[in-house]
């Protein structure tokens, strides 16, 4: 019988070795394990003996939306997993679909990757954190990248402590926002613009209200979410306290861009490669957002809300989707990520903003000392495909020596423009007082 408590977990799978880990912490460190009905897509070998070799007790399955579901019992909690074979994986959120068509209107709803710990009663505090922000929103979300762990003899020495909001990064080739975070410290949750595919924790109905896009494969699929919670009413807020961590980059593990290759399509093991499911992906992103011609309604049931305009959340989050712009306290040291109040003025709003750009740039020795070991000053330029140039920069080449005895820089290229631009190529070329020029060297941006 339902109670108030009950939270509907959904992860998706990759072949991931973390996933019974995973598990066994989450219902170790669980006030009420009873409560929780967990559903997993298991993308893996379609091996099932796993979970039973991991204590848990068969009860049997039955067909879900023409699925075949294995139930489980792991300590109290109930274990729902739909198991598929990894070659047959459409990416990261038609996984976590698959796992979405099993929620049975619990009161809570909580997403996490299967790479997870968990702290000491999370499930009260996730609950108790959530209801002290209904004086505040009608529809609260809790939500931010964890700070990390790595599996192994050291994993607890391994888990940081430290809690991050999200922030806008950059906007990738397509023109969709990527995000990254930044440490905060606070004495309660702090509202936010973005949310993070790897937690969420809100009520239960948002399963229903902002569903995953199952076409949507794995890039950009934060910045969807995040427009689409929002223009459905929904608040994002950044956990003040630490609740879970999690485990990134995961070099070692399979991804499903490894597998899913041309020459798994070639052989017949894929009907289509990861980077084709890609494409269609950032389309329909780029179509959620505006940037398309075609009619985001087109894109339904996943579409964004009526309850507030997605110019809304670019006043909220400080940027301008239409024009790849930000606002300077976006990108300043301030890191600003939610503006309580729309602007005045949109044109002086949009006056304000710039295309910004940013990338670490490598040179070995040879690449500016092959000609005159004795260069006073670096010259750095970068260009578009029209041989206009964006950014230019002088650099004391004694100072670069003495940082880098060796003579081999990583130097962070950072600057704006006006409009949307298209950085080619960066050229470098040495200058000496007594020998003039050097031979320019040129790298692709």
């Amino acid at each position: 019988m339902d109670t108030p408590a009950t939270i509907f977990i959904s992860i998706a799978s990759y072949r991931d070795p973390e996933l019974i880990p995973t598990l066994q912490d989450m219902l170790r460190h669980a006030a009420h394990p009873e409560n929780l009905h967990i559903a997993i897509c298991w993308q893996d070998d379609e091996n099932l003996s796993l979970f039973e070799e991991s204590g848990m007790t068969p009860e049997g399955s039955r067909i879900v939306d023409s699925h075949e579901v294995f139930a489980f019992r792991y300590r109290q909690a109930r274990v729902d997993v739909i198991s598929v074979h990894y070659y047959a994986s459409q990416g990261a959120c038609w996984a976590r679909s698959m796992a979405e068509t099993l929620y049975e209107q619990e009161a809570w709803f909580l997403q996490i990757d299967s790479h997870s710990r968990f702290i000491p009663n999370w499930d009260n505090e996730m609950i108790a954190m959530l209801r002290q922000l209904e004086c505040k929103s009608e529809r609260p979300i809790l939500s931010t990248y964890p700070p990390p762990y790595c599996p192994g003899e050291d994993e607890e020495a391994s888990k940081k402590r430290h809690v991050s909001r999200l922030i806008f990064r950059e906007f990738n080739p397509q023109g969709i926002p990527m995000l990254c975070s930044t440490p905060f410290t606070a004495s309660e949750p702090v509202r936010g613009s973005y949310l993070a595919g790897g937690f969420i924790f809100t009520y239960g109905d948002f399963v229903n209200i902002v569903p995953n896009d199952p076409q949507i494969f794995f890039a950009g699929e934060e910045i969807a979410m995040a427009v689409r919670a929002f223009t459905h009413g929904y608040d994002i807020y950044h956990p003040h306290q630490l609740l879970l961590w999690h485990f990134y980059q995961r070099k070692d593990h399979s991804k499903v861009w490894g597998d899913h290759s041309n020459d798994a399509k070639a052989q017949g093991a894929v009907d289509k490669a990861w980077w084709e499911r890609d494409n269609n992906s950032k389309k329909r992103i780029r179509t959620l957002l505006g940037l398309e011609v075609e009619d985001a309604a087109s894109l339904a049931p996943y579409t964004t809300g009526n309850t507030r305009p997605l110019r809304a959340f670019e006043y909220q989050a400080g940027i301008c989707l239409q024009n790849g712009t930000a606002l300077p306290e976006v990108m300043g040291a301030e890191k600003t990520n939610f503006f309580p109040t729309p602007p005045d003025d949109e044109a002086q709003w949009l006056a304000r903003q710039y295309v910004w750009y940013k990338k670490a740039f490598t040179l070995k020795a040879a690449d500016w000392q092959s000609n005159d070991q004795g260069a006073d000053n670096l010259h750095l330029g970068v260009y578009t495909p029209q041989n206009v140039l964006l950014y230019k920069r002088t650099l004391d080449a004694q100072a670069l020596r003495a940082e880098s005895p060796d003579g081999n820089l990583t130097l962070s290229l950072e600057f704006k423009t006006v409009n949307a631009a298209y950085p080619a190529v960066v050229r470098v070329c040495s200058w000496s007082v007594t020998s003039g020029w050097g031979a320019v060297m040129e790298k692709p941006w």
